[in-house]
Formats: C-alpha cells, sequence, structure tokens
C-alpha cells in the first residue's frame, strides 16, 4: 500500500493522518517535495529523523526547493528497491532524482528538485551557490530518461515537486513558474506511460482528470496493492505436522 502527501516542511502533525494507520511493513509514504525535517542538523532533529526511520512502513520522499542541500548530501547513497536513495534513518529514505523503483509491488518514477519562484538568477555567478543545488544537472535529467526506457516507459506511480509544464493552465502557479525542469517533465509525459502522477511545490490539493494530482496537506492512497503474506517458514511446518502426527499416534493408540 502506497501513500502520498505533499510539501512537509518539517511539520509532523500531518503523519498523524489517520489512514497511516493501515500501512505495514513493506508499505510507504510518499512525500512530494520540501521534507523540510533535514534543516540545522541539530540533536533534537537527529533524534526526530531517528524516530522517523523507527515507523514500521517506509517513509521516502523527493526533495524540493526548500531544503537544506548540503546537509541532505551528507547522507550515504545505495541501492533500494532498484534505484538509488540516500539513506538517512532506518525506513526513512531520499527518493533521488530520476529514478525507478518497485516499492510495495508498484512501479515508480520519482523525480525531485526544481526551481524556486523566489530564486530567479541561477545563471549569475554569486555566494549562494548552494541555491543551485536544487536544480536538476544534466546528468540527473538524461539517466531518467534512460532509466524509464529501461523499464519500457512505464510506471504505476510518478513522483516530482514540479509539475508537467502542460499541467501549469489547469492550477494556479503564476505565470513565472515554466522552467526547464517542468518542460523536462513534458517530455516525460510524452514518454511514459503511467498510471497517475502526483507533484507538489504550490501548497494545493487539485485533481487535474484523469491523472494528474496537485497534493499539499492531504494524505492519500495512491495504491492499496498489499504485500503478499510471508509463508511459514519450513521449521513451523514441521512443529505443527509435528503436533499432528503426534495427536493421530495418540487417537490410534
Amino acid at each position: 500500500m502506497i501513500c502520498v502527501t505533499g510539501d512537509l516542511h518539517g511539520d509532523l502533525t500531518r503523519l498523524n493522518a489517520p489512514v497511516l494507520r493501515k500501512l505495514k511493513k513493506g508499505d510507504a509514504l510518499i512525500i512530494t517535495g520540501d521534507f523540510g525535517c533535514i534543516w540545522d542538523g541539530s540533536k533534537k532533529e537527529q533524534k526526530t529523523l531517528k524516530k522517523l526511520g523507527k515507523k514500521k512502513y517506509n517513509i521516502l520522499f523527493v526533495e524540493g526547493v526548500h531544503e537544506n542541500f548540503e546537509l541532505l548530501e551528507k547522507y550515504p547513497v545505495e541501492e533500494w528497491c532498484g534505484g538509488k536513495t540516500r539513506l538517512i534513518s532506518g525506513n526513512l529514505r531520499q527518493l533521488m532524482r530520476g529514478q525507478y523503483y518497485e516499492i510495495a509491488q508498484k512501479k515508480v518514477f520519482a523525480f525531485g528538485g526544481g526551481q524556486s519562484d523566489e530564486n530567479s538568477s541561477y545563471l549569475e555567478p554569486d555566494d549562494e551557490q548552494k541555491w543551485l543545488r536544487e536544480l536538476p544537472t544534466d546528468e540527473e535529467l538524461a539517466e531518467g530518461l534512460q532509466n524509464l526506457a529501461a523499464h519500457d516507459n512505464f510506471a504505476d506511480i510518478i513522483v516530482t515537486y514540479e509539475p508537467p509544464a502542460r499541467m501549469i493552465e489547469f492550477i494556479d502557479i503564476g505565470t513565472t513558474s515554466r522552467n526547464h525542469i517542468n518542460t523536462y517533465l513534458d517530455t516525460v509525459l510524452d514518454t511514459a506511460k503511467f498510471g497517475m502522477w502526483y507533484f507538489g511545490k504550490r501548497h494545493i490539493n487539485k485533481l487535474i482528470p484523469p491523472r494528474y494530482r496537485c497534493i499539499f496537506d492531504a494524505v492519500e492512497v495512491a495504491d492499496s496493492t498489499r504485500l503478499p503474506k510471508q509463508k511459514p517458514s519450513s521449521s513451523k511446518k514441521e512443529k505443527k505436522t509435528g503436533k499432528k502426527d503426534d495427536k493421530n499416534r495418540s487417537e490410534g493408540e
């Protein structure tokens, strides 16, 4: 089972949503950017991240634009469920740009990062080079299309921070939000077949029929597929069979 929510900005009260009580081991909550819980590196923050990592389900996020990228990039990169992730703590991970995963039996394509409306001078070198980190690199853009192509250009769920450019006219995001990232996502839109596309950024909850969802503070079930129940181990089977044999012997006597 997979649930999705939008920009968190460090507000953990949303994790009290009743629907999340249904999540079990192997299930996931995916956050569509601006996670905001990796911000100052304090002991209190580290304690919070460890607590989140101890959830029985996976908490996964793509990065938005309001992140502390310097801290985020210090976490180790490892492969998980078929794609590259940053392991934050336990079951808490960042889904990296352009990566493809199989999560709770569903195929998920993720692409975080974007262009913040308040920062438009990306091409002018200054002391605030950290802002450049919110922008995907050419390598990440190319890798995303390559990963999709390697999986027949299909995903059950696409999760991004930015919307595809063609979705702009359907939501109130202003005239300054067209950029090379959401234009790139138009290419993904034209290339990939998918079940549902979730994106954040604009702090509204709006369904764009039939397959696009701008999401903010709602917590929604994106897919209710359950992982198959684990078969009992051979030792358990033997114990159960042994008890049955003992009972049959005692009845025979």
